[in-house]
């Protein structure tokens, strides 16, 4: 069969779900029996997403090849189960960067080169391309921002010229939204109606419109979006607000949305099974016990609004860890800043701590403090990349008495630099070489064994993915090892440290990878299962 292609684009307002939707349908795809893959792009001229603020974009999600993606690409991992690789990802700034080269390269022959057809031409291949390395049969592509909007008009008009070339293999679905104003009381179609006029005026007629609401769309709102959109009323999918993502799928084929895509595309279904999907929804929305796990972090504040997707791989890891020990997370966001005016005492209430990803100096002291209450007082403690990086910098202070011990990247001029910067990447810095040129992507780590991380992963050798230029320094190894530090992995030539943890601590581990990467909600990861179990035990 030739390759169907689903783009996916936005409506009215960002932040909707559409790399949620994009997940969900693709799951549901894939549970009738075809290989599904899925390509996000970005509008923004980024290269990549990797030298953007968390706060600004959220979350920047590392592909097992080394790509800084965006998290909507973890999205897709959590609910394919398969890893999405680089050549699923592209930017308006990684577009134009490949079509100025080549005409560097004189590959266009001398010709004058074009915003159109060049740079639509560009992405349509990097989509073939993607297809040929996933071999996927149904590809889905999320187009990134919202109609209407300049940025992403040379995306949606490579899908106009793939959907002129195969009609038959191509869909289009706008995901739109339809609010109820507390001081009307009715759903609005209207800013919906006017998103499919623009989205029209590009070429473009959807073939399904996801109605995204706070509740489910009744009969006389599909009739009028049907009427005014130029769209079958059955092909108006609702969906309302859910308490959990997963349930999305569920959700969706509640109208059947996986045989109304298959008889478009002229497929039939292979098979059906959201079965195990099923199960562990069920488990998930129990009323289970409650596990409380505090998240100390430095990039949840936004103004007044708290913004948890800049930490979404690790919330769902964590979830996914409570679902298979049947309890359900308590999640407490806890902002370095408050560390620092209420003190520790506010951890005591937890039944356990993640210190996550981070970078530059702020927060680095109530991150070190957090640590020493979670190691004195045996309270579980997780601590991911930046995290186990304060972990080092805490026993060295507090257990081995360096007490100015510190990491290169907040205080150079420590006199005991315990993490510190490979001779490497002090080079890429003096150049200012800072996209794409930390430590990224699955890199080998060796367990220690007799370790409670060898227990936990049952293997001695892993592949885990990685996001940091600072590493551990072996000058003092030695000393935290004989202090009670175990060094539980590193890369297979042992010069790097990979993995600490103490091993008569209920759960004390850090990691210089990111395990959050690789949970996915029907394979979660051992290590926050092991946690989560700690936790409930404590």
């Amino acid at each position: 069969m030739s390759t169907k292609y689903i783009f996916v684009m936005g409506g009215v307002m960002s932040g909707l779900g559409k790399g949620i939707a994009v997940a969900s349908i693709g799951k549901i795809l894939q549970g009738m029996g075809y290989q599904v893959s899925a390509i996000k792009i970005d509008p923004y001229i980024n290269v990549d997403a990797g030298t953007m603020n968390p706060k600004e974009h959220g979350e920047v999600f590392v592909t097992e090849d080394g790509l800084e993606t965006d998290q909507d690409l973890g999205n897709y991992e959590r609910f394919l189960g398969e890893n999405i690789y680089s050549s699923n990802y592209m930017t308006t700034g990684s577009v134009y960067q490949t079509v100025i080269q080549k005409e560097r390269n004189l590959e266009y022959k001398g010709r004058c080169v074009e915003v159109v057809p060049d740079i639509p031409n560009e992405v349509i291949s990097r989509i073939e391309k993607a297809v040929k390395k996933t071999k996927a049969e149904i590809m889905l592509v999320e187009v990134g921002g919202t109609v209407g909007e300049y940025q992403n008009m040379i995306f949606l008009e490579a899908a106009r010229m793939m959907h002129l070339k195969n009609p038959k293999d191509i869909l289009f679905i706008m995901l739109s939204y339809l609010p109820v104003p507390n001081k009307i009381g009715e759903m609005k179609t209207k800013p919906t109606q006017h998103a499919v006029r623009i989205l029209n005026s590009t070429g473009i007629q959807p073939d399904f419109i996801l109605a995204r609401s706070e509740i489910s769309l009744d009969k006389v709102r599909k009739r009028k979006i049907s009427i005014f959109c130029n769209i079958n009323e059955e092909d108006v999918i609702s969906a309302p607000d859910v308490d959990n993502i997963y349930q999305i799928p569920i959700n969706f084929e509640k109208d059947k949305i996986g045989m109304k895509i298959l008889q478009k595309l002229g497929l039939k279904q292979k098979k059906r099974d959201l079965q195990r999907w099923s199960r562990v929804i069920k488990i998930m929305s129990q009323k289970n016990k409650k596990v409380k796990i505090g998240l100390v972090g430095k990039y949840f504040a936004i103004g007044k609004f708290t913004l948890a997707d800049s930490y979404i791989s690790v919330i769902e890891a964590v979830k996914h860890g409570c679902w298979a020990n049947k309890c359900q997370p308590d999640f407490y966001w806890i902002n370095t800043d408050e560390i620092k005016k209420k003190g520790t005492e506010i951890l005591k209430k937890l039944d356990g701590v993640i210190v996550p990803q981070g970078w530059g100096s702020r927060g680095s002291e109530e991150m070190i403090k957090t640590i020493g209450f979670c190691r004195k007082n045996k309270k579980p403690f997780l601590g991911l990349c930046y995290g186990m990086q304060m972990t080092v910098i805490e026993f060295a202070r507090n257990v081995c008495g360096l007490k100015q011990a510190n990491s290169e990247e907040v205080n150079p001029k420590s006199p005991d630099l315990v993490i510190h910067i490979m001779p490497e990447q002090q080079e890429l810095l003096a150049k200012k070489q800072y996209g794409g040129t930390i430590r990224l992507g699955a890199w080998p780590c060796k367990l220690k064994q007799g370790t409670k991380i060898h227990q936990i992963y049952k293997q001695e050798k892993i592949f885990e993915r990685h996001r940091h230029r600072y590493e551990f320094n072996n000058k003092y190894r030695e000393l935290l090892e004989k202090k009670g530090l175990t060094i539980c992995g590193t890369s297979p030539d042992k010069k790097l440290v990979e993995a600490v943890e103490i091993t008569n601590h209920p759960f004390f581990i850090g990691t210089q990878f990111h395990p959050e990467y690789k949970s996915r909600f029907l394979d979660p990861h051992p290590l926050f299962k092991a946690f989560i179990k700690a936790c409930l035990k404590k």
